[in-house]
This record gives structure tokens, C-alpha cells and sequence, in this order.
């Protein structure tokens, strides 16, 4: 089964017809809110809004594994993260959307494991390839079918928030090599490797990072907002899209 984990502008998913909610109870405490059951274009998914359905949430206080626990706990077997992101790359204008394929992690203090260490032996989980291919693949196909111009792979980076960057870290940053900022990839990504879920994102470019295009000076948080709320309803369409494949193997 499908779960679809949304960001920013996405507490609540437009077309899902809502079976029933239901509040799970995790070994790490409490998800960012209930799990919605429901339909879409037909086809079951379960939805979790990452900052609470009141945007409540700041990305540093996120229980990432309460929710990546959750999801997993009701068979779910592959995962869609919607991320807002700034660019950083040319080519990630605001409006454009991405499927990442690399991540580099900035955050620090985040609870970024299930492994119990001091009762169990020392995990070391591959994280070559950070994102599931076979979901990434579904995403690319359905952000074709939608019609949308995207970049089909690229690295995100990974901030801890909630304060937006300066233009010196973004400078960093693309030396780093990274193509996008956000707040939400990791740990979100690493844990569903480590409950091997297949798990992929798909990135929004809400407005330029630090020191590019219109952000030369500042950041306008009503840009921002403007931008998501044109995306979320194309976005919508490639949701609907990734409802009807089958998730029947990873």
C-alpha cells in the first residue's frame, strides 16, 4: 500500500475519499497526527501530514520515527515524501519540481535511528543510494504522465530549521554539490531504509535559496506561499497518477 507523507501546503489531500482515521500509538511516542485511510482515483492510500493538519510542526521537532513507525505499522510498503525545498541549482526555478536521488545531511540533535544501542549489537545500514529506485521510478513516471517539466534526479540537502539559510551556507552548499535546501528529507529518509520501506521524495521548489534570483537580498515568505499554492494543485494530479500503480512489490 501507498502512504503519502505531506509537507509544507499539503495538510490535507484534496480528492482523497476519507474512510477513517485512526490514532496510532508508537514505541517513540506520538505521530505528527492521526493516520487518514482513505481512496484516490479508487485506489486505497493512507495519508500523514508531516507538520500536523494545523501546520503545527516545526521540521526540528518533527518525531520522524514516531511516523515512519506508524506507516509501517499498517503495511504500508511504499512511501512518497512531499518536500518543499529552495533552489540551489539554476535549473530548480521556483514552480519546477525534482525526484532527488542523493541527500547530505546538515541537521544534528534529530533522533535519526530505531537501533537500541546498549541492548542490541551496532547496525550499520547502507546508505549508498538514500532513496528506493523502484518508487523513484514511479515518481519520473508519474510526473511524465502529468505533463510536468521536473528534473529527474538531484541532491538534496538537508538543514535543521526552522530559521532559513544565509547566503554564505548556500554558497556551502552548492560546493557541497547540492541542488536544493529543505528541512524535512533526513532523518525521515534514513529511517524508512532502516524499516525497508520504499521510500522516495519528490521535491517543490518553492522559491530560489539564499542569494539566488529574487533572493538576491531576501527570502519573501509570501512568494513562498504563493508558489506552493500554484504547485499543490498540479501536484495533486501527479498524486493521483502514483494512486493508481501497483504496489504490490517493491
Amino acid at each position: 500500500m501507498l502512504a503519502i507523507i505531506g509537507g509544507t501546503g499539503l495538510t490535507k489531500l484534496p480528492g482523497l475519499n476519507i474512510q477513517h482515521r485512526q490514532v496510532i500509538r508508537t514505541p517513540y511516542g506520538e505521530p505528527s497526527g492521526a493516520i487518514t485511510f482513505g481512496e484516490l482515483e479508487g485506489h486505497k492510500v493512507v495519508f500523514l501530514a508531516r507538520h500536523g493538519y494545523g501546520h503545527t510542526i516545526p521540521p526540528h521537532l518533527v518525531n520522524y520515527r514516531a511516523n515512519i513507525w506508524a506507516l509501517q505499522a499498517q503495511q504500508v510498503s511504499h512511501v512518497v515524501s512531499i518536500a518543499t525545498v529552495g533552489g540551489i541549482a539554476p535549473e530548480l526555478r521556483p514552480g519546477r519540481m525534482c525526484v532527488p536521488d542523493q541527500i547530505i545531511d546538515y541537521t544534528h540533535g534529530r533522533e535519526n535511528t530505531f537501533a537500541n544501542y546498549g541492548e542490541q549489537a551496532v547496525m550499520h545500514v547502507d546508505f549508498t543510494r538514500p532513496y528506493c529506485e523502484a518508487m523513484r521510478r514511479r515518481c519520473i513516471e508519474a510526473l511524465t504522465a502529468a505533463g510536468e517539466d521536473f528534473l529527474e534526479g538531484g541532491t538534496y540537502g538537508c538543514v535543521q530549521g526552522p530559521r532559513l539559510e544565509t547566503r554564505a551556507e548556500i554558497d556551502r552548499m552548492e560546493r557541497d554539490g547540492a541542488h536544493m535546501v529543505g528541512m524535512t528529507g533526513m532523518p525521515e529518509a534514513y529511517l524508512a531504509k532502516e524499516l525497508e520501506l520504499c521510500y522516495a521524495a519528490i521535491a517543490v521548489s518553492a522559491n530560489w535559496a539564499a542569494g539566488r534570483g529574487d533572493s538576491a537580498e531576501a527570502i519573501s515568505a509570501e512568494a513562498i506561499e504563493d508558489q506552493i499554492a500554484h504547485v499543490m494543485g498540479r501536484l495533486r494530479e501527479v498524486l493521483k497518477r502514483l494512486a493508481c500503480m501497483d504496489y504490490g512489490a517493491a
